[in-house]
């Protein structure tokens, strides 16, 4: 393997086999860093032979996405060891503390990172939409009192990426949640789908097609967009992030036991989501639950001491349809009950 690694110039090793028993078909893969030859990531995929091709583009559908956020891990930590940093190890840093979850800390210390980048190189269009995606983040997780400045200055990072490379897939999925952020859910859809066709397996698309359509009153569509997501990723780094917004559609319908089952999961796949948090504890409140609301609640305040009922109001404006309206003011009362701090 190192041998490998010396002679075609590469940090990174994909191998694996294929084995046929009547008629299923198992693919054993592993990435192997070629300098150390230590294995980094193993995974196995098995099918029926009748689905070959379904089950070829679902391989490398998964594959694509689950070695992204392996490589970015992987680069992420050889960059710590890095004297003296180039713009993308910065940014694997940045992208790597993005993945770690919502909270002020990760992001404040991710967004640095893309900074840092991006003074060593201005079109560097992956720091460009990494700072964008660290702002949306702030905004839409209600880590400020000032939502609105968080994603104009997404807007305008991801306007100059979208100017440097127009075909740029992840630009334009951000780009979409800048526009579900500011009441423009078909606008937002519109993006989502233009990414996918610029990248059929950017899983993260789906879900914000389906995050989209709850803000405009058909939130019983998000699950079957959710869980295409899940189909093309489904051990996805940042799929606690689909599941928060599933548990969000499913309440909006009512069904407060299934919102809870599915937040509860998406905590567990990611614990600093203040947010997350929040909304399990309205959905328990509804369910009769006042105790772990409460529990919830000083779970979320521990990620983000800052959130309040004042902030929440005043930010939660990112659709004016009247289903979407409803759900917000009955979920604005449910967090008083629970006993988010007025502000």
């Amino acid at each position: 393997m190192r041998q490998v690694g010396r002679e075609l110039n590469i940090r990174y090793v994909l191998e694996g086999s294929v084995q046929r028993n009547r008629n299923r078909l198992r693919v054993n893969v592993q990435l192997v860093d070629a300098g150390t030859a230590k294995h980094l990531w193993a995974e196995r995929f098995e099918k029926p032979v009748a689905d070959l091709f379904d089950m070829q583009d679902e391989i490398v559908s998964r594959l694509a996405n689950t070695l992204n956020a392996q490589f970015i891990a992987a680069e992420a930590r050889r960059a710590e060891s890095t004297l003296h940093p180039d713009a993308m190890d910065l940014f694997f840093q940045g992208r790597a503390r993005l993945d770690k979850g919502q909270t002020l800390e990760n992001l404040t210390q991710a967004h640095d990172f893309f900074e840092r980048a991006l003074a060593l190189d201005p079109g560097n269009v992956n720091a460009l939409v990494g700072a964008a995606a660290v702002d949306l983040s702030i905004g839409a997780n209600f880590l400020t009192d000032d939502r609105t400045t968080r994603i104009a200055s997404a807007k305008t990072a991801l306007t100059m990426a979208l100017s440097l490379a127009p075909d740029f897939p992840l630009a334009h999925l951000a780009m979409g949640a800048v526009h579900i952020l500011t009441n423009r859910a078909a606008e937002g859809i519109a993006e989502c789908e233009r990414a996918l066709a610029l990248d059929r397996n950017l899983a993260d698309a789906h879900a914000f097609i389906g995050w989209a359509k709850f803000h405009i009153g058909r939130a019983s569509e998000t699950e079957a967009h959710t869980r295409e997501a899940f189909r093309l990723s489904p051990r996805d780094i940042g799929s606690f992030r689909w599941m928060n917004g599933v548990g969000m559609a499913q309440s909006q319908l009512g069904a407060d036991a299934e919102a809870a089952a599915w937040l509860r999961r998406s905590i567990e796949a990611n614990p600093n989501q203040p947010l997350a948090h929040f909304h399990l504890a309205a959905a328990l409140v509804r369910l009769g639950n006042t105790d772990d609301a409460r529990a919830a609640v000083q779970a979320g305040l521990m990620r983000n001491p800052g959130f309040t009922l004042r902030r929440y109001r005043i930010n939660a404006t990112s659709s004016d349809h009247p289903t979407f309206v409803a759900w917000r003011e009955r979920t604005y009362e449910d967090m008083r009950m629970a006993g988010v701090p007025e502000g």
